[in-house]
C-alpha cells in the first residue's frame, strides 16, 4: 500500500535486497572485463581541471612505484607547485617543461613551432622507452590545434606505443583523430570561473 508505514526492519530488508541485486549485476559485468593494457587518455574541453586531473593520475602511479614521464608543451620554466613536488621523486619522474608560453605570449610562430617540435621529440623518446608506465603530454592539444605538429604523426606514435604504457593528453580543442583513437575521453565543461569575476590565477589552484 502506498500509505503503509514500514518498520525500520522492513526498510533495511528491502534495501538489502536491492543492494544484493545491484552487486550481482555489477559482478556479472566485471566478470567479462579481463583485459589489462595501457590506455590512451584524453582530457579536453573548455573547463578547468584537465592538467590537474592528469597530475592526479601521475601521483597515483607514483604511489604504485611506476615510472612516469612528463612533457609540458606550453608551460615554460615558470615555477609551479606540481613541478616542485615531483622533483622530489627523481628516480620515478622525468619532467620536461619544453614550452615557452602560449602563442599570444611569444607572438612568434616559427619559434612556437620549433618549441613544439623539440617537445615532441622528447615525447617520442619517452613513448618508446619501455621503463615508463605513464607518459603525460601536457597541453599537446594546444600545439596540435595551431598545426604546429602534424596530428597524423602523433596518432602514429600513440598507435605504436608499448602495449602496457598509459598516455595522457591534455588541452582544449582536441583533434577528432585523437578522440577517435583514445580509450578514455573526458570533456571538462566550463560552468563558472573566477577569472571572469576579476580573480587572477592563484598559487595552489592554477599553478
Amino acid at each position: 500500500m502506498s500509505d503503509e508505514i514500514l518498520s525500520e526492519e522492513e526498510i533495511n530488508r528491502r534495501h538489502a535486497e536491492k543492494a544484493a541485486k545491484r552487486k550481482a549485476a555489477r559482478d556479472r559485468m566485471l566478470a567479462g572485463k579481463t583485459e589489462e593494457r595501457g590506455l590512451v587518455i584524453l582530457h579536453t574541453g573548455t573547463g578547468k581541471g584537465k592538467s590537474t586531473a592528469a597530475f592526479g593520475m601521475v601521483l597515483r602511479c607514483l604511489g604504485h612505484g611506476m615510472r612516469v614521464g612528463i612533457v609540458q608543451f606550453v608551460k615554460g620554466a615558470w615555477k609551479t607547485g606540481e613541478r616542485d613536488v615531483l622533483q622530489r621523486f627523481p628516480d620515478l619522474v622525468t619532467m620536461r617543461a619544453m614550452g615557452e608560453g602560449f602563442t599570444w605570449e611569444t607572438q612568434d610562430r616559427a619559434r612556437d613551432i620549433a618549441a613544439a617540435r623539440a617537445a615532441w621529440e622528447m615525447a617520442k623518446a619517452m613513448l618508446a622507452d619501455p621503463t615508463y608506465r605513464l607518459v603525460l603530454l601536457d597541453e599537446i592539444n594546444i600545439v596540435l590545434r595551431y598545426d604546429y605538429l602534424p596530428v597524423a604523426e602523433v596518432v602514429a606514435a600513440l598507435t605504436a606505443k608499448p602495449r602496457d604504457l598509459h598516455v595522457i593528453l591534455t588541452g582544449r580543442n582536441a583533434k577528432p583523430e585523437l578522440i577517435e583513437i583514445a580509450d578514455l575521453v573526458t570533456e571538462m565543461r566550463l560552468v563558472k570561473h573566477p577569472f571572469r569575476a576579476g580573480v587572477k590565477a592563484q598559487a595552489g589552484i592554477e599553478f
